[in-house]
This record gives C-alpha cells, structure tokens and sequence, in this order.
C-alpha cells in the first residue's frame, strides 16, 4: 500500500503538466492553513495492481479525479464532494472514496471521458466544519 499511496500523491503533484488550465499550473487552492491538490487523469494510466488495490476500473473511457487536503502542511481529513460538468453543460455528481496509506489520505472519484473535452469540475472540501468551494477546468482525452 505504501507504493499506492507515493503513486497517488506523486501524480497529484506531477500531473500538472498534463492540465490545460495553465492558470492555475500548481493545481493546487490555498484556503488558509488547509491547501488542497487536486489532478485529473485517464485511469488506463494506472498499473493494474494499483487499479485494483483502490477498486478502480482501467479504461480508456474513465478518468480519476485525485485529491489531497493538507492542513498545517499534514495530511487531513476532509468530506469531499463535487461534480463535473461537460461544455453543454450536462453535470454528473462525483462520488469521492477515501483512500488512506501510512498516514497519507487521499480522496478519488471517477468519472466518464467520452471524447476530448474541456470539463469544469466544482469541489466542496469540507475539513475541520469549514466548506472550501474550489473549481477548475482540464481539457481530458481518452486513453489508447
């Protein structure tokens, strides 16, 4: 579990380079002592045993959103909730599971990619009583 939980955090850092939302290039909101990261990728990029350790299905076709809440620069838990919404605006609620590994918590949803788009994804981070309302776009592209 330890290399899942360095490769979920890994691509909640490095995936940057893969967003289409160059204004915010460290993906990444500040709400006072709480700093959320967040990414957005194809799930056939996963290894299969990671995959299935977090009980996510590799596809072309299904994207992961991954999140991670630090406050005061530790991990923290968190209720995390959102939705993504397509350029017609057709929206999809995401349903978050947490996933937690030797002290590191993340929180991952997946969603469908039916071509290439741009989605606008809008996230509540509950922690500590307090809602953070966070959103974010990122062009995504199936797999191959």
């Amino acid at each position: 579990m330890r290399r899942l939980a360095v490769f979920l955090f890994s691509l909640c850092l490095a995936l940057p380079v893969l967003a289409a939302d160059a204004a915010k290039p460290e993906r990444k909101e500040v709400f006072g002592d709480v700093t959320v990261h967040y990414s957005a990728f194809t799930s056939s990029m996963l290894q299969p045993n990671i995959a299935a350790a977090t009980g996510l299905t590799r596809s072309k076709n299904q994207g992961v959103l991954n999140v991670a809440v630090l406050k005061a620069g530790k991990p923290g838990m968190a209720v995390v909730s959102g939705t993504v919404k397509d350029l017609t605006g057709r929206s999809s609620p995401l349903s978050f599971k947490q996933i937690s590994d030797q002290g590191a918590v993340y929180y991952i949803a997946q969603f469908k990619i039916e071509q290439p788009e741009t989605l606008t994804f809008d996230l509540n981070v509950e922690t500590g009583g307090v809602s953070h309302k966070l959103s974010f776009n990122q062009e995504v592209f199936p797999g191959e």
